[in-house]
């Protein structure tokens, strides 16, 4: 996500390098970088030319305290512009105290406004409420079958009618089930419509009347850059809407959309789209998006999605187990499957600060090392996954799930050997000790020519030399994921 304009905000910061201060030559030199990679990302032209003036203003002249240096102090006022350019803070969704919380959402054709209907009401019902999914999308063939089908499977009951109905008619008549079963909110998944097509524009509009939203939210997709806000804008004066949502930014989103709705429009991005998955919708958070655009990883979003997954209950069991280092291969499972179900390993590393920089390459060939793992264990008995030391005594049984995995006996013996390893690393970690071996890295890591008892007089210990070591062909394990 946004890749590219981070690559070039953070060249921008070379403009201060050696410098000791903020002055009108460097920022210049640093701001045409920042207007280049903001009008490459496709953000709107007006939109740049008040960042980059509002940044200059506030950038020259300012003080840099002791132990900050330009190029931070810089990147902390553009952080700043653009948690105030994608409106500040959060903006909840409305909660009606006459229930149920109507939600009207209309959109573009094709911009994912019926999965995002379902993903809005997974996310209500995450939080204990009970929604109802309305399909009034009569147009599009299959757009109901679509919405009972993504309903059915994350639990979410649907309303529809015959695809003949009107589409206002079988708004009413969901708000009206609504009210007598006791939802707590109504999702109404419309037809797509194009802006410049009036009739649809007026089935909206009698849509609207009909139901009273407490909010009418634009879904629109993020690749097509700062058309967005222009969309969003025009939706507004002809129907009138409160939010946008802001789909597809997995993609090759170039961040335009998200820099720009807010000061074109008016109007806040209220929820975010992160993925296919019916789970990959997120609250907007400008700050939070200022920072992974900048490249300082989202720390709070990355624990939120932990929580979801994470029960109290296991991760006392868990933590316990990494302390009497008896934590097994059925655990280990248990932890990739509660990976996958919080993202994709790369989107979940990038909101650690600092990793941003990873490779991709390297994050696939760590992703296929995983899928290795996996299909080894998969090849184990339930007794050899929760008691590796089987294993460990009885090459036979090694063999055998090399045999049923498809790999190499070899294989399954560093994998055996560096999950052996990592439960004494967590269990001294968990102790309060320390890593044993560090001068030589991690389990699995490079370490080629280096002993890891070898003093730093060149000694291994009183009286001895350093040993001879040969090249060894490393393969991967635990320690180089």
């Amino acid at each position: 996500m946004f890749e590219e304009l981070t690559n070039q905000f953070e060249d921008a910061v070379k403009a201060f390098k050696g410098e000791a201060k903020i002055s009108d030559e460097n920022v210049d030199e640093a701001l045409k970088q920042v207007r280049r990679a903001l009008l490459e990302a496709d953000v709107s032209l007006s939109v740049v030319k008040e960042f980059i003036e509002e940044v200059r203003v506030k950038a020259v002249g300012t003080e840099v305290v002791r132990g900050i240096n330009p190029g931070q102090k810089f990147i902390q006022v553009v952080h700043e512009q653009l948690v105030k350019v994608m409106g500040g803070e959060n903006d909840p969704l409305a909660d009606s105290e006459g229930k149920p919380t109507v939600i009207l959402m209309a959109g573009l054709q094709g911009a994912g406004k019926t999965t995002a209907t379902a993903k809005l009401g997974l996310l209500l019902k995450e939080k204990n409420q009970k929604p109802l999914l309305v399909a009034a999308d009569t147009y599009r063939p299959a757009a109901i079958d679509q919405l009972v089908t993504l309903g059915n499977q994350i639990g979410v009951e649907v309303f529809n009618l015959s695809p003949n109905s009107k589409p206002e008619e079988i708004a009413s008549k969901g708000l009206e089930k609504a009210r007598e079963e006791g939802f707590d909110t109504v999702l109404v998944d419309t037809a797509g419509r194009l802006q410049i097509d009036t009739e649809m524009m007026g089935e909206m509009v009698r849509i609207k009347e009909a139901v009273q939203p407490d909010e009418v939210l634009l879904v629109v997709d993020s690749m097509i850059g700062q058309e967005a806000a222009d969309i969003t804008r025009s939706f507004h004066e002809k129907v009138g809407i409160t939010g946008a949502v802001l789909t597809k930014l997995d993609g090759d989103s170039r961040g335009g959309a998200a820099l720009s709705i807010r000061k074109i429009s008016g109007k806040p991005i209220k929820f975010i789209g992160t993925g296919e998955k019916v789970e990959a919708l997120q609250p907007f958070y400008p700050e939070r998006m200022a920072s992974r655009i900048l490249g300082m990883g989202d720390v709070l979003t990355l624990v939120e999605k932990a929580q979801k997954e994470v029960e109290i209950a296991d991760a006392e069991i868990m933590q316990k187990k990494l302390q009497e280092a008896t934590f097994d291969f059925s655990d280990f499972v248990k932890q990739m499957k509660m990976i996958k179900r919080m993202g994709s390993l790369g989107g979940l590393l990038k909101m650690i600060p600092g990793m941003n920089k990873i490779d991709d390459g390297m994050i696939k060939s760590g992703e296929d090392q995983l899928k290795k793992i996996e299909a080894m264990i998969g090849s184990m008995s339930v007794e050899e996954r929760n008691k590796p030391e089987l294993l460990a005594a009885q090459p036979s049984r090694r063999r055998r799930v090399a045999s049923g995995s498809g790999h190499q006996p070899a294989d399954v013996d560093k994998v055996l050997a560096d999950f052996q390893r990592m439960r004494g690393l967590m269990k001294q970690m968990s102790t309060g000790g320390g890593l044993p071996g560090m001068e030589g890295g991690l389990p699995g890591m490079s370490s080629a020519g280096a002993n890891p008892y070898q003093s730093r007089t060149g000694r291994g210990g009183p009286g001895s030399a350093p040993r001879r070591q040969r090249p060894v062909k490393k393969k991967k394990g635990f320690g180089d994921l």
